[in-house]
């Protein structure tokens, strides 16, 4: 049986797609491009159907009278067409669009690479002269929501842009100051960092309204000097420094510019690791301790043992102490289960009016872990906003 092919349809088609729609449309049928090609017909059925598929979706389907594709970046929510009763032929059409949130996302993470490209490489720094090469120091900073604003008749303490560089300087250098001199240091800012992940002050999934203090160019500027310090000092402290700049459920696209940005600007210090991976599940190993990292906003404390094992099955199997860190909820809490033990990190971010209208009350305060190459944790301190004057 002979198979035309629209050619148009090339243009949702992957390479592989474009290579079954050019010997159909040569070799006149299905099976004879698969015979032509070394494969099964049924292969070829998968592929077109999938490219046609892709095609309605960004609404292109002329059986069904969809001749006009979405505009690149979009694809197609819904169509309307009005048709003659005489002779069914369509008068009148309405197309629907929607952002294609997959290609934007892969085209952002595009132009941030490409932007990095030109970002000035900072020169490598001189190391400590004496560390412990037996442990390393985990400094836990989530859920800051540094543009957010906060008003303490409403959550008992005001939050601003400034407040916020200033306490997280502070608190730091605290955390700095107090812990071991330990051979590696291990930042992990665990999502959230932002307020609002863009010019419009809304949450990027459910699109709720957001208190924040100043324009989203201000918030980047502020969060790229204040994290960069606090690089900066553990530079200063560690012989080596690892930086996990988290996913978080307000700042997904921010998430990314910034460990795309933080990589670019270290690349030339060998003594400064920036985690990159797309994926809001990371997992560092240090000697026979695992130290696994999400949000919180994906899966629960008791999901994640499970979800670490399977997603670092070697990693697992070579350590003897393994813990998760998350936040998301603002409070502290403890799970151990299943070979585990998952720390819920709280906040040293002031209440929004979300927050105080909500009554949710939790303690601020931030922590620091020291973990020894053979034993695991051997010592945490706290640092409370109270302790600082920047507060």
């Amino acid at each position: 049986m002979s198979a035309e092919v629209d050619t148009r349809l090339l243009e949702f088609a992957t390479d592989r797609q474009a290579e079954h729609l050019r010997a159909v449309a040569e070799h006149g049928s299905l099976r004879a491009a698969a015979r032509a090609l070394g494969v099964h017909h049924s292969a070829l059925v998968r592929s077109t159907a999938a490219v046609r598929a892709k095609a309605a979706k960004h609404g292109y389907s002329p059986n069904h009278d969809l001749i006009h594709p979405a505009a690149p970046g979009f694809k197609s929510k819904g169509h309307s067409t009005l048709y003659d009763l005489r002779n069914g032929e369509p008068i009148l059409q309405w197309h629907k669009t929607t952002a294609d949130q997959e290609l934007q996302a892969r085209l952002f993470e595009a132009a941030i690479n490409a932007a990095c490209e030109s970002v000035p490489r900072l020169e490598p720094v001189k190391a400590p002269e004496h560390t412990n090469a037996d442990l390393a120091n985990l400094y836990v900073i989530t859920d800051y929501h540094l543009d957010m604003l906060a008003w303490h008749r409403e959550g008992g303490a005001d939050w601003d842009t400034k407040i916020a560089e200033e306490l997280l300087l502070g608190a730091f250098g605290h955390m700095i100051s107090s812990c071991a001199d330990a051979d590696e240091g291990i930042i992990y800012q665990g999502g959230d960092f932002l307020h609002a992940d863009g010019q419009e002050a809304v949450t990027p999934t459910s699109g709720h309204n957001l208190d924040r203090d100043t324009r989203f160019e201000k918030s980047v500027q502020v969060a790229i000097r204040a994290l960069r310090a606090v690089v900066d000092m553990a530079l200063r402290k560690h012989a080596r420094v690892r930086f996990i700049p988290a996913e978080g459920n307000h700042d997904i696209a921010s998430s990314v510019w910034m460990r795309q940005l933080f990589s670019a600007l270290y690349e030339n210090e060998p003594r400064v690791t920036v985690e990159t991976s797309p994926l809001p599940y990371y997992a560092h190993r240090f000697g026979s301790t695992m130290l696994a990292f999400h949000h919180g906003h994906l899966r629960k404390m008791d999901n994640l043992a499970g979800i670490f094992a399977a997603q670092f099955p070697e990693m697992w199997g070579q350590t003897q102490y393994r813990y998760a860190h998350c936040g998301h909820w603002h409070h502290n809490k403890v799970v151990e289960a299943n070979g585990m033990i998952v720390i819920q990190h709280p906040t040293l971010a002031a209440k929004d009016a979300y927050a105080a209208r909500g009554a949710y009350f939790a303690e601020r305060a931030a922590h620091a872990a020291t973990y020894h190459r053979e034993f695991g944790q051997v010592a945490q301190i706290t640092v409370r906003p109270e302790m600082l004057r920047s507060a």
